[in-house]
């Protein structure tokens, strides 16, 4: 590993260094920068363990500080404490990771273990928990601890955490009976306690999709979810102190009308916090708790180190945040939201200057220390490396260079494999590496590969040392370790059939109604549970819960509200009637596609060359095992003589187009042309542009036809094309134009298929039984929708983004001036672009201009639907190119451009616009491995309807997870699948709901391909019930509508002993010990599985009487001596009697408790299906 570099090249200035730690103490450090500047404090608290506090000027070059650090010290923890760095953001809702990585940050440095934090300089201005109670809000939980569960409930709304009905997201608990789930940030699943009266009887971890327990636990530390904690008590002491304040504060400010506004603003928010509604800004109020103020110095050990890096640019930065937090606490005060003249923030300088533990000071060169006097002053002689850009001679020279002068050469590289194929590069030019492993010892006279991951490399002429990354060798970049939470595993789709009320639902036989609910009925002395679903002039049916696999959740294309069908009327049945038609005839053009396919000839390509290797290892990422996964499936299709029709599905941004251009090589290495079609001229050159760099080693030609081409070079291009000089041509749809002739077509790579007129696919359609067909597209498709095309169109996935991404920091705030403007400027300040989302045709330029007067050194562009297509073009062209920062637009921009340098966006009004809209937009930014930002905003003053606010609420959370980016990726699903199956089926698709349209799709398609036999839903073999038992499932034991459902459905699909079994252990572990009422349920679930199989037809009881009644067929089987040996072993009275050819079983049940006899009927029916089975076989 990487432990030479904690060890050795700095040993000399770190004993220095270390030799004077007194508190207060101060030294400096100049001339070392980037990855050996993580080198130096890796090796200073190697030497000697204790707390790091690292302080950077600005946000950008933390996490690659963050990174190296924890490769350089494995065996220790190491944080990042992020901070939103302008003050309206801090106070909006903001994604979950920065809380996360303070909280963990905190709870390091309050251990009083040794650990490495690094910050901002910003971060020092925050104000913070005092840390006493923080340590005592921290609490420890082990088994057979004695706990009053409603002190621990009081605990986990202090914590922060919010309580839901089913926890699945980190920050949310529940309570359920004996049961307490939580999900805390400092573990990878959430947690399940299970009581016994006080006494914590266990400790589980679980998966917070499936809901099941997966490892148990005897201790657990219980930490909170926020960084600032404020409780209720606190925020009554608060508002009692501001009405004590309020005049006096108002009283300061000098003009009359502000001195109004204030206090009217001031008076409405405090008689809202009376009524108990949460301090919205308690951040700002923190003085009145805190008067000096807590902040991140305090949190270190009296003997840590406190280290500045460049303390002039610390002090610019933080002059530059007071004067944007002046301008929104302006703002915030004369909407009577804000006190006048709070402390909301420290300075950090101040804390810099008065913290007591030893400093040490860092710059590159000694400048902006002013007064300050130094222990001592300790110069390193430092280089930056040269990037060699793969030029390997150069690389030689260099190396000999160096070995010459005796220094010693490490080359890092993250993976072993990376490490091999480095040292084969180096032995083609002549040096010979060696790789080490383990804590072998390094060579001096030769190149040593470690494995490890570092930012950038270094040169150390004093100390002879020289580090190499893949970075400045073959422009590799390195690869983040990716923060682990098990959500990003979450099924993607799977939960969004779970039922609400109010939600809208498919009944097989009576269409379509509105689901209202579970309702317990009596019905002579027994209780039922019933699904209750509303239709046409309110009528409504009460469907028994053992039914309830004849509803389907009703999904549409996004937020279609469906008519509701009439009972009893024969409308739904003539829809449904008609769609089948419809569906015979896609089954029909599907199968007939298949066979076509199958039959046809085309071209088999050769096996992978050694070219194909060196293209592959040319890419300068590490792939995704989805990609490596993609690449082997369409090398292979290729490989075969049938022409290959795949469909590539990705998110934008996860490397669909280097799959591609793997293909693409291959069939050129063939000596095939290759064709790259795209919708729009933008994406025609953005693809050339890509592939111009990445064949740039290789002896491939591209070509590119489009509108900004000169006719000239056009002209060449198509006679390339046809005499076979150009290899692979990128163009619209004018590659398809009839003028175009190619020497020998062997591929054809199409961006977003559904994008293109009827013409150009019909001329698709036409090549695609000559040539080889890999499409791409960036909208998901329905699994459900992958089962029935399966043989007809191949279908390959990546669904793991790059491993260098940053989740997009997500803000859902009021529209705020300031926001925006500190917003721009920040990303400005970085060199990249902003998108701003302005829906309005009619206000955009007006808005455009406003954006223009609020930052006025920004270049400023509008962009929208109503412009010409070249109009259009030639901005977003522009854009780009970068002639522009911000580009006001209409969701115009929500597919197909990619700017991966326009890394911030604010989307105005947002609470107008679809969930699954919202998500796509968010994927414009975040595309590089820079953090990017999302401010979804809404007008101020508004209040949001309850469901805008969940759908904000719900994409500000899913940075990766929950519920929200299930809707959204459902409702692209419907859209994908639209785009699939073509335009006129989505009409069809929304008039009987998504899941039914796909379950008749499937079985026409199966029953053409001879997988199965037509069958009617009517005729769907059911046993005829009726026992005087009470089963099903109290609300006091589940009293969650949704779980409830899930659960009732989960019991229909029992079908064995082992699933009988696992299920009753799910029930205990989600909801503890079950009820009789439950047991008897999951008792008559196996009974009903075992009889269909034994040939029950109905099964009654009549008082003390149990009757089994058997189909004819069975009733054959079973006479004679038979049924008495199945019945011997039940010890009750039984009558046996044949009327109308069949069979009835009487069982006398008298004084016999229910779980008995249900037991005797399911051994029963159990062994006639097991005899049944065997007879069969």
């Amino acid at each position: 590993m990487i432990n030479y570099l904690n060890k050795e090249p700095f040993s000399k200035v770190v004993q220095e260094l270390n030799k004077f730690q007194a508190p207060e103490s101060q030294q400096l450090v100049t001339g070392v920068d980037d990855s050996a500047r993580a080198v130096l404090w890796a090796q200073l608290f190697n030497e000697q363990p204790r707390q790091l506090l690292i302080v950077e000027p600005v946000a950008t070059h933390l996490t690659q500080l963050v990174d190296d650090l924890q490769q350089l010290l494995p065996d220790y923890p190491v944080h990042l404490f992020p901070v939103e760095e302008a003050m309206p953001i801090e106070f909006s809702m903001a994604s979950f990771d920065n809380q996360a990585m303070r909280v963990e940050a905190l709870t390091a440095l309050a251990s009083g273990k040794p650990c490495v934090i690094v910050a901002s300089g910003l971060a020092l201005r925050k104000r913070l928990t005092p840390v006493s109670i923080w340590k005592d809000a921290q609490l420890t939980l082990s088994l057979g601890d004695d706990i009053e569960r409603f002190e621990l409930e009081k605990r986990l709304n202090y914590l922060g955490y919010t309580r839901e009905s089913m926890v699945q997201a980190p920050g949310e608990y529940s309570i359920r009976g004996s049961i307490i789930d939580f999900y805390p940030l400092n573990y990878e699943y959430p947690v399940r306690l299970d009581f016994f009266d006080t006494e914590l009887d266990s400790i589980r971890f679980f998966d917070a999709e499936t809901q099941e327990s997966i490892d148990n636990a005897e201790t657990i530390q219980l930490l909170p979810v926020k960084d600032v904690l404020f409780s209720l008590e606190e925020q009554q002491a608060v508002l009692s102190q501001i009405q004590g304040d309020l005049e006096k504060r108002v009283k300061k400010i000098k003009d009359d009308e502000t001195q109004e506004q204030v206090m009217k603003g001031m008076s409405d928010l405090l008689e809202r916090l009376q009524h108990g509604e949460p301090l919205q800004y308690h951040l700002a109020y923190l003085e009145y708790r805190d008067a000096k103020g807590t902040t991140l110095v305090d949190y270190l050990a009296d003997n840590g180190t406190l280290i500045i890096n460049e303390l002039d640019r610390i002090q610019n930065r933080e002059r530059q945040s007071i004067e944007e937090d002046l301008f929104w606490i302006e703002q915030e005060m004369t909407k009577g939201n804000l006190l006048p003249g709070l402390s909301i923030k420290v300075e950090a300088t101040e804390q810099i200057k008065n913290a007591k533990q030893p400093k040490i000071y860092c710059s590159v060169i000694q400048r902006g220390l002013g007064k300050l006097t130094f222990r001592a002053i300790h110069h390193i002689h430092y280089r930056s490396m040269n990037q060699f850009f793969n030029q390997m001679p150069l690389v030689k020279t260099e190396i000999d260079h160096w070995l010459k002068q005796e220094n010693i050469v490490q080359v890092v590289l993250p993976t072993l494999e990376e490490a091999r194929k480095a040292q084969a590069r180096f032995e083609e030019y002549d040096i010979q590496p060696v790789v080490i492993q383990d804590t072998a010892t390094l060579n001096p006279h030769a190149v040593n590969i470690v494995v490890g991951n570092l930012t950038n490399g270094f040169e150390l002429p004093v100390a002879k040392w020289v580090v190499l990354t893949g970075k400045e060798l073959f422009n590799q970049v390195k690869r983040r370790s990716v923060r682990k939470q098990t959500l990003s595993n979450a099924e993607r789709i799977k939960s969004y059939s779970e039922l609400e009320i109010g939600d809208y639902v498919v009944h097989i036989n009576h269409g379509i109604g509105q689901y209202t609910g579970v309702e317990n009925i009596e019905i002579n002395g027994v209780h039922r549970d019933m699904v209750s679903v509303v239709y046409q002039d309110n009528s409504r049916i009460l469907l028994p819960v053992d039914q309830i696999q004849l509803l389907q959740k009703y999904v549409a294309s996004e937020s279609k509200v469906p008519k509701l069908n009439k009972l009893g009327s024969a409308e739904w049945q003539k829809t449904k009637a008609k769609i089948a038609t419809k569906i015979e005839d896609i089954a029909d053009e599907l199968i007939e596609l298949y066979a076509k396919r199958e039959n046809q000839k085309g071209y088999a390509f050769e096996p992978d060359t050694p070219e194909q290797a060196a293209f592959e290892n040319a890419f300068s990422y590490v792939e995704t095992d989805d990609q490596l996964r993609s690449t082997a499936e369409i090398k292979a299709d290729m490989e075969k003589e049938r022409p290959m029709d795949r469909l590539l599905v990705g998110d934008v941004g996860y490397g669909k187009t280097e799959v591609a251009m793997r293909a693409a090589f291959k069939a050129v290495m063939d000596g095939k042309q290759v064709a790259f079609l795209v919708p729009t001229t933008i994406l025609a050159q953005q693809h050339y542009n890509t592939l111009i760099e990445r064949f740039v080693d290789f002896p491939v030609n591209i070509g590119l036809l489009s509108r900004f081409v000169t006719q000239k070079q056009q002209k060449e291009t198509i006679t390339g094309l046809a005499l076979g000089n150009i290899d692979i041509v990128v163009g619209t749809h004018r590659v398809l134009s009839k003028d175009i002739e190619f020497a020998d077509l062997g591929l054809l790579v199409v961006d977003e298929e559904q994008r293109f007129g009827v013409k150009h696919k019909e001329r698709l359609k036409q090549l695609k039984s000559q040539v080889d067909v890999l499409t791409l597209t960036a909208t998901p498709i329905p699994r459900t929708l992958h089962m029935s095309m399966i043989g007809v169109r191949d279908l390959s996935v990546i669904e793991t983004p790059p491993n260098d991404r940053f989740p997009v920091q997500t803000y859902v705030m009021e529209r705020n001036e300031a926001a925006i403007k500190s917003a721009v400027e920040r990303e400005m300040a970085r060199g990249g672009q902003c998108f701003y989302l302005y829906n309005r045709v009619a206000t955009i330029d007006q808005r455009a201009q406003e954006l223009q007067e609020l930052v006025p050194e920004a270049r400023v562009a509008v962009a929208h639907g109503q412009m010409t297509e070249v109009q259009l073009e030639t901005i977003l062209i522009d854009f780009i190119n970068g002639a522009y920062d911000i580009l006001v637009t209409t969701t115009i921009i929500e597919t197909g451009v990619d700017i991966p340098n326009a890394n911030t966006l604010f989307v105005d009004m947002a609470d107008h616009m679809g969930l699954s809209t919202l998500y796509q937009l968010r994927g414009r930014v975040g595309r590089t491995n820079r953090v990017a930002y999302a401010y979804l905003m809404y007008e101020p003053f508004k209040q949001l309807s309850e469901i805008s606010a969940k759908r904000l609420q719900a994409i500000q959370e899913f940075t990766e997870l929950g519920s929200g980016f299930k809707i959204a990726m459902r409702d692209l699903s419907i859209r994908g699948a639209g785009n699939l199956l073509g335009k006129q089926q989505s009409g069809f698709i929304d008039s009987v709901g998504f899941d039914m349209y796909s379950q008749m799709l499937k079985e026409a398609v199966d029953v053409k391909r001879g997988l199965k036999k037509p069958v009617s839903e009517e005729t769907s073999e059911s046993i005829e019930w009726d026992l005087m038992i009470d089963a099903y499932i109290p609300s006091s034991y589940i009293s969650d509508e949704r779980q409830k459902i899930a659960i009732y459905k989960s019991i229909q699909q029992v079908d064995s002993e082992e699933a009988y079994r696992q299920l009753q252990d799910q029930l205990i572990d989600r909801f503890g010990e079950f009820p009789d009422e439950v047991s008897d349920l999951l008792e008559i679930a196996l009974i009903k599985h075992y009889g269909l199989l034994a040939g029950v037809e109905q099964i009654k009881q009549k008082n003390d009487q149990v009757e089994v009644t058997f189909n004819p067929r069975m009733t054959l089987k079973l006479q004679g001596a038979t049924i008495f040996e199945l019945l011997q072993d039940i010890p009750v009275k039984i009558k046996v009697a044949v009327e109308n050819e069949q069979l009835k079983v009487t069982l006398q049940v008298r004084g016999t408790p229910s779980y008995q006899w249900l037991g005797y009927l399911k051994n029963l029916t159990q062994a006639i299906a097991e005899r049944n089975k065997v007879k069969e076989q």
